[in-house]
Parts: structure tokens; sequence; C-alpha cells
């Protein structure tokens, strides 16, 4: 089961019982007033316990007229010169609070001690990195479903997996004699320069590679290349192995979203690491 995505207008909301929450994911600034009155008249409809709004800085009063608080901000997230906020607002006071506070920051904290280590090494010779085409998406499904119970996009799905890849996903695999055993994915904003560097899943039996840096690293060559500003990420807050991927590649901490995502069974806060990299081409 996946959360449903609509427009709204020209802007972009997630939603759905199985994160039990609203993910305004894009704002169109003239509509913000009216988008806050629909997705509050949709969570009372609906019972959801969160609503998490992506936003321009510039959005930021009127959303927090309504009672959003900023739980994390990107800058340089709209073309290099204005900062996103991430901004949520609470239905239920359970949804906020956390039980595993103390492991989320702990977590963080290795993570940026993480930053100071060595660069990566070379990837390993039987390993091969490349970005991945229509051919590969039956076994890009596959992996999905083998890392992951569930997970907020239906990347467990061929059409989906298509559809996105024909628009504005790019996924990267690395392969190991021919077979695909690690996969990720950036999701493009060209409007804005953006990208969000995601989906990141490896096999059980080729964890301890380091391959999801290795894949970071090449997706970023990538998308420097390819006139990017500005790569960012929402990692599970309580995985030591993302938060110290992205510290690694000198990746920053932008904030915590408390209980936000269902991905691999339950609802988990998520950490925002973003890297400005509008001027390394």
């Amino acid at each position: 089961m996946t959360d449903i995505i609509e427009p709204y207008g020209h802007s972009l909301i997630q939603h759905g019982k199985n994160s039990n929450r609203i993910y305004l994911m894009k704002c169109d600034a003239a509509e913000a007033d009216s988008l806050i009155t629909h997705m509050n008249q949709l969570a009372h409809d609906k019972n959801y316990s969160k609503i998490v709004a992506k936003i321009p800085e510039s959005q930021d009063p009127v959303f927090k007229a309504d009672g959003y608080k900023e739980e994390a901000a990107i800058p340089g997230f709209y073309r290099g010169q204005e900062t996103c906020k991430l901004l949520s607002k609470y239905l239920c006071p359970k949804r906020e609070s956390l039980t595993n506070d103390m492991e989320i920051k702990q977590i963080l904290d290795d993570a940026i001690k993480k930053r100071a280590e060595a660069a990566t090494q070379a990837l390993p010779e039987e390993f091969k990195i490349r970005e991945l085409g229509p051919s590969d998406i039956p076994t890009l499904a596959q992996i999905y479903g083998t890392v992951f119970k569930s997970y907020p996009f239906p990347i467990f799905n061929a059409d989906y997996l298509l559809e996105t890849m024909s628009d504005h996903v790019t996924y990267f695999g690395v392969f190991h004699n021919n077979h695909l055993v690690a996969v990720s994915s950036s999701e493009t904003d060209l409007d804005n320069l953006n990208s969000e560097m995601t989906d990141f899943a490896v096999l059980p039996a080729y964890r301890g590679h380091k391959l999801a840096l290795h894949l970071l690293n090449e997706m970023e060559k990538y998308m420097i290349n390819a006139g990017f500003r500005l790569l960012y990420t929402i990692a599970r807050a309580s995985s030591y192995g993302m938060n110290r991927t992205f510290a690694r590649a000198n990746y920053q901490y932008g904030g915590t979203l408390n209980n936000n995502t269902q991905i691999s069974g339950s609802i988990e806060s998520m950490n925002i690491w973003y890297k400005d990299i509008g001027a390394a081409k």
C-alpha cells in the first residue's frame, strides 16, 4: 500500500494512511492560503495525524500563522537562491513525541564524526556502476521488494519505475559479475536545479563494501555535469549506514522530521542532509 500523489492547482500533495499524513511536496506561492485550508480539511476528513510542508522560505510566515513548526531547512534549494523550509503541523500530540530521541541523537553524532574520515577508496574491480535503463526495471523492482518491507512511494511497481525513469528520475546500479546488487536514484527538479538523492538499496550479501557511498559519488558527478546546484536527501534517522554515507560525502545536516515516513514496516523519523554543488563544475 502506498500513499496517493495528486496535484492541487500548480502544487503537489502526497497523502494516505500508509504514512498517516499529508506531505506538501511542491508549493505554488500563489496557492499557499487555499492550500492550507484544503490540507486542514483533508486531514480532518481522513483523520491524519501530521501535515508536513516543503515550502519556499518566503511562505514561512503564512504556514507558521496556521500552527506549523520548522523542523528542517535546506539553503539554496530553489536555484541556489532561496532556502527551502520543511514545516510540520501535528494534529495528534502522540505523533510529535519521540520514543527514540536519544538513539537518533547518537546516530547523528556518530555520522558527523565520520565526516573526518578518509575519502572513499576506489570501487573494487569486480563491481561496476552505471545508469540503469528500462531493461533493468524488473531486477530493480525485485531489489526494492527484497530490501524494504514498505516504502512511501511505489518503487516495487515496474510501471511506476518506468514512468519516473522516463520523466525526472535517473536510476543507478552497482553490478557484480553482471548481476545488479545495489541501486539508488536521483529525483531531479530541473526548474529549481536541485535533486534528491534517494531510494538506496543494497542486497544483504553485498553490504559492507560502502556501495551506497560509491553510488552517491557517481550520482554527484552526473548531477554536477548536468548543471544542478543543490543535492539533498531525506534519510532514515535510525540508519547508521545512510547517515554515515551522507556525512562522509560532506553533506550538511539540515534537521529531523519527527515520526514522518512509513518505511520498512513502521513510521520513522527522517534526517535532512544537503550539499551545495553550484560551484563544483
